[in-house]
């Protein structure tokens, strides 16, 4: 398999009213399939951080944003296949043969409401080999079917609501996917990260599922062809995988700037 290099980068700016607690999900981990080789992680002002590992294994920093202005500034080297893995031959796994901590990713979630997509679930993949085939025609239906509108929802929806409006940012349409697979017992996440070649550019989710044995990328706005990716978190829907939670007043960044450039760094 391939490899590229890519340099990334994502910049949030805040004008913070009232001290603020805050927890960022903004530090790419290495694994199998990505080799995070250098990192800058800056805040202006500087403040106390707490790094944590959550229940679905994300790096998260946790402070308190101070009044004023307030700066994130991160970037890194990643080196990623070129392309998503995914497996033609996948194929489904029964129930009692997945792995104990796969299971979670099959019930209902606040943002999958998995239990109302069965009978559109079973008439999607009508024919359809149980596994991958399955994954790729929910894929193929909701890319014909639901509109990718970026900047048309800027807070998190669920497959419900998707699928009345029709239409969606990168996030919705990953969920109402999760939500029928889950429907046909397939276990099924959302994934949010850095994408090349977005447009436009922005942090992007997409949704890996648990077919043959191992989790494979899908994406339902993009096609092959599209760029290599870097994950950032994972987790049952977009309340796991928020790249920043605030307790408090509602705070919004003023600014937000993401950059997903190919580096030609060696190993």
């Amino acid at each position: 398999m391939s490899e590229t290099w890519l340099h990334v980068s994502c910049e949030l700016s805040f004008s913070v009213a009232v001290s603020t607690p805050m927890v960022f999900m903004l530090r790419p981990r290495s694994n199998h399939s990505q080799w995070v080789a250098a990192e800058d992680y800056r805040l202006s002002p500087p403040v106390q951080v707490v790094e944590f590992t959550d229940g679905f294994g994300n790096l998260c920093q946790r402070m308190v944003a101070p009044v004023g202005e307030f700066r994130i500034n991160t970037s890194a080297d990643v080196m990623v296949a070129e392309r998503p893995s995914v497996s033609e031959s996948a194929a489904f796994i029964e129930i009692p043969d997945l792995p104990d901590q796969v299971l979670g990713y099959l019930l209902p979630s606040r943002y999958c409401e998995s239990d109302r997509f069965g009978d559109m679930a079973t008439e999607i993949v009508a024919g359809c080999a149980p596994g991958y085939a399955q994954v790729m025609a929910i894929t193929d239906w909701v890319r014909r079917t639901i509109r990718f509108t970026p900047l048309s929802s800027s807070y998190p929806v669920s497959a419900t609501e998707v699928h009345q409006r029709g239409e969606g940012v990168c996030r919705d349409l990953a969920h109402i996917s999760i939500a029928l697979c889950r429907a046909l017992c397939i276990p099924a996440r959302l994934v949010v990260g850095y994408l090349q070649n977005l447009e436009p550019m922005d942090i992007h989710a997409w949704f890996e599922v648990f077919v043959g044995d191992d989790w494979n990328t899908f994406d339902a706005i993009s096609t092959r062809g599209a760029g290599a990716r870097i994950a950032i978190a994972q987790g049952r829907d977009a309340a796991d995988v928020a790249i920043y939670n605030q307790y408090g007043p509602l705070l919004l960044p003023r600014e937000m700037q993401v950059t997903v450039e190919e580096s030609h760094r060696s190993a």
